[in-house]
């Protein structure tokens, strides 16, 4: 990585910066104060123009999902963004005020509609509230006469003429009224009470007494004038807000512009965001940034075509350099893996190439049925020749194509095709009573049968694999010159691991070998106790800290035996296959037995697929992380995160995306 340093004539800035934003070679480096001589310019009132643009546009394409889904097919979200001229550019910013405008427009109609739509419930409350007075002849909110005082309202509670006047008389033997009840339900009674009006306070304390209550929305029209003008107004309502939704439709056409508008907003907040950050003065302005060694010569090419520039590239100090990864076609796949856990720093060593290898090795001893793994890679293989999807999405289609091949591979190993379906359908049909391996023209481990074995050589990668990382951790220590971390503190682990496992080979085949073994790890043993207390304090203090560190051989067993999961998942892959084809082929050759066959034939091995692959793909992943990362890899590095187009829906030909 290379620190880079551009100096150009601020006329030049907006072309340069554009030819930046679309190569995305540079990394631009964000400083908090300017360089003497320097200032910065506060572009916060232009950002928030175009983020309010972006935030605008897509809440024009919300209402327009909502009212007018876009038909896409199931697969329509692996398609890569849509390719565009540069210069189209030019003509999206041409239109960007008219598509505000309509943009504006959308929101505005659906706020409209939302305000139409809470009125209706509004109205409905109203509606249900005015049901129980429909016989009533005068407005709810009518008020006391010079002598008379008039109550209307409801009590909690069903009454009848008798009982609410026992009720009433109950109360205050005094009260003089006269009442008309104008509904009565089980919990519910609408009444319009009359008593003399130097009575109304005595009134007042008896109805409270008994719950009464005032309607909620009383109005000076009858009820059922009310009634009728509420459902008028619905109507009203409803037509307006289906018109609303007629003319948000309409406007679906422009939905394409809708969203290359909303990138061309997101671009220019990203490009005003980084001028805020550059240090300026009336007639020049200097980018300070980051730039992969490789791609100097193309920086260099790109600045004499585009501006006169002054461009110095520089070493630049590990600690605070953002970090590339660089990898072949066959390790780029997996970047995403070793992204998840964490970036390399600039002490470790890009564990990608290696991840990538045991990868797509483990997640095929997983997965291990070539009818599975040949699905995979014929299937990944039309969606990348149809969708083209974009680099990310790309290299994580290929991550698992290859994973299909070494699937392949492995299920060919096992004698395992879409379980043993070859021979269960030739069985069910002729008789016979064949197996895989009388089928295949060669010899092939049966995960059931040779369980054993299988699990014998799924320690044994593992053995590989944890000598792979550890070796890591070797160059790593000794590329720092920590020579003795790397003899004593790996070398040893490494040279004990390999007795051990010379000493197991031995038990199987000849004496010799076992102790030469034996040898080996007993050596090892005495070394790692000379030397692993070199940091303590004192005889003692050394040689309780080299004893100490032979414990750690049980964390090593255990790495170990994680590995037994090889043989898990393959046996349980093998499994599942076989019973749901013994299931298919339960009912015979009949009509009805042949479409049971089908169904159940594609709906087991589609469970098996989903089931199987997820598992693979963790625990393949386990492996990665537990147990070969843990023992060189530390990560904390910065990714490189060039100055880029960040578009969510198109991108320009020679963008330097892919």
């Amino acid at each position: 990585m290379k620190s880079v340093r551009i100096i150009a004539l601020r006329q030049d800035r907006k072309r340069l910066l554009e030819h930046l934003q679309n190569s995305a070679l540079v990394q631009i480096k964000k400083t908090e104060k300017s360089e003497k001589g320097f200032s910065k310019i506060d572009m916060s009132s232009q950002m928030q123009v175009f983020e309010r643009n972006v935030t605008l546009t897509q809440q024009a394409l919300n209402v327009l999902d909502e009212l007018v889904p876009e038909k896409k097919s199931m697969l329509s979200s692996l398609a890569g963004r849509r390719v565009i001229d540069p210069d189209e550019i030019g003509v999206i910013a041409a239109d960007a005020s008219k598509v505000i405008d309509v943009c504006n427009r959308i929101t505005e109609l659906n706020k409209v509609r939302a305000d139409n739509a809470a009125e209706q419930v509004r109205i409905r409350t109203s509606l249900a509230q005015l049901e129980p007075w429909q016989n009533l002849d005068i407005p709810l909110n009518t008020g006391d006469t010079k002598t008379t005082a008039v109550f209307i309202g409801t009590l909690p509670k069903n009454y009848s003429d008798i009982t609410l006047s026992e009720e009433l008389a109950q109360q205050n033997s005094e009260l003089l009224f006269d009442f008309e009840i104008q509904f009565s339900s089980k919990d519910m009674t609408c009444l319009v009470l009359f008593v003399p009006i130097i009575q109304k306070q005595m009134a007042e304390d008896v109805l409270r007494n008994i719950g009464f209550a005032k309607p909620m929305s009383p109005t000076s029209h009858t009820p059922k004038v009310k009634t009728k003008r509420l459902i008028d107004r619905s109507a009203q309502l409803s037509q307006e807000t289906e018109n609303i939704k007629n003319e948000i439709i309409s406007y679906a056409e422009m939905r394409d512009k809708i969203c290359s508008t909303q990138d061309y907003f997101r671009i220019r907040a990203d490009k005003y965001n980084v001028i805020s950050e550059l240090d300026q003065t009336k007639h020049v302005f200097v980018i300070n940034g980051y730039i992969p060694e490789e791609d100097c010569k193309k920086l260099t090419q790109l600045c004499d075509r585009v501006a006169s520039c002054y461009i110095e590239f520089s070493d630049v100090n590990d600690e605070e350099a953002p970090v590339k990864l660089k990898n072949n076609k066959f390790a780029e796949p997996a970047q995403s893996i070793v992204n998840m856990y964490s970036t390399p720093s600039h002490a470790d060593i890009d564990p990608t190439p290696i991840l990538a290898f045991f990868f797509y090795f483990f997640f095929g001893m997983m997965f291990s049925d070539a009818g599975y793994g040949l699905l995979m890679v014929v299937a990944i293989g039309i969606v990348l020749k149809i969708f083209k999807p974009d680099k990310n999405m790309r290299n994580n289609l290929k991550l698992f194509q290859y994973c299909g091949v070494s699937t392949i591979i492995w299920g060919l190993i096992f004698g395992s095709i879409f379980g043993d379906a070859p021979v269960a359908i030739y069985n069910v049909f002729t008789g016979a009573d064949l197996t895989m391996k009388e089928i295949l023209p060669w010899p092939t481990l049966d995960p059931q049968k040779d369980a054993l074995m299988l699990m014998v050589i799924s320690i044994a990668f593992g053995m590989v694999h944890i000598l792979i990382g550890m070796g890591c951790k070797f160059y790593i220590c000794w590329k720092q010159k920590d020579y003795a971390a790397a003899l004593f503190d790996t070398g040893l682990w490494m040279l004990m691991l390999v007795g051990f496992a010379v000493l197991a080979v031995g038990m199987i085949t000849t004496p010799t070998l076992m102790y030469v073994g034996a040898g080996i790890a007993i050596a090892c043993a005495v070394g790692l106790i000379l030397t692993q207390g070199r940091g303590k304090k004192g005889i003692v203090g050394k040689a309780i800290g080299g004893l100490a560190s032979l414990y750690d051989i049980t964390s090593y067993i255990s790495d170990l035996l994680s590995y037994s999961r090889l043989l898990a998942l393959g046996l349980t892959t093998g499994v599942m296959a076989q019973v749901f084809n013994m299931l298919a082929t339960m009912l015979g050759t009949n009509i009805i037995g042949i479409i049971f066959m089908i169904i159940i034939f594609v709906i087991g091995h589609a469970v098996t697929i989903g089931l199987n692959a997820l598992g693979s793909y963790v625990h393949t992943m386990r492996l990665q992380y537990v147990e070969m990362f843990s023992k060189f890899y530390d990560g904390g590095g910065k990714p490189f995160e060039p100055f880029t187009l960040n578009s969510k829906y198109f991108k320009t030909k020679n963008s330097n995306d892919d």
